[in-house]
């Protein structure tokens, strides 16, 4: 596809091709509207709201605004909430903190896994966890 039609492709869809997509080059144009469509766009195994709330919560631990912004959006667009919005939001912070952690003290990754393992056997035992 030329340039102009993928245009008319993005304006259906969308409603308008924004400035961001304008600036890619032609060379790579359809390859990436074909990946935003395939990955943002479409329905996949992980429901639109959900995948949308784990893209605020990267977007938010990567200190992106544009992506914070778009996938916050978007969610809200699926129907996500604010409380589920600052849920995703906690839940990344949370996780970036632990990260930071454990690799600044360089923990045994081996002994980590180890007792990951100790934990999720323990709980299943144990009954704490909720079927999917």
């Amino acid at each position: 596809m030329d340039k102009h039609q993928i245009y008319a492709e993005i304006t259906e869809v969308l409603g308008i091709v924004p400035k961001f997509m304008q600036s890619i080059p032609e060379s790579s144009l359809e390859m990436e509207w074909n990946l935003f469509k395939s990955l943002q766009l479409s329905e996949g195994t992980i429901p639109t709201k959900y995948r949308e709330l784990i893209g605020v919560g990267i977007s938010a631990a990567t200190k992106c605004h544009y992506c914070t912004f778009f996938h916050t959006q978007v969610a809200k667009l699926h129907g996500a909430t604010d409380e589920e919005i600052q849920s995703a939001v906690q839940y990344a912070k949370n996780s970036a903190g632990w990260s930071t952690y454990l690799n600044g003290m360089q923990v045994d990754f081996d002994e980590f896994k180890k007792e990951v393992h100790q934990i999720g056997t323990y709980l299943k035992e144990k009954g704490a966890l909720k079927a999917a």
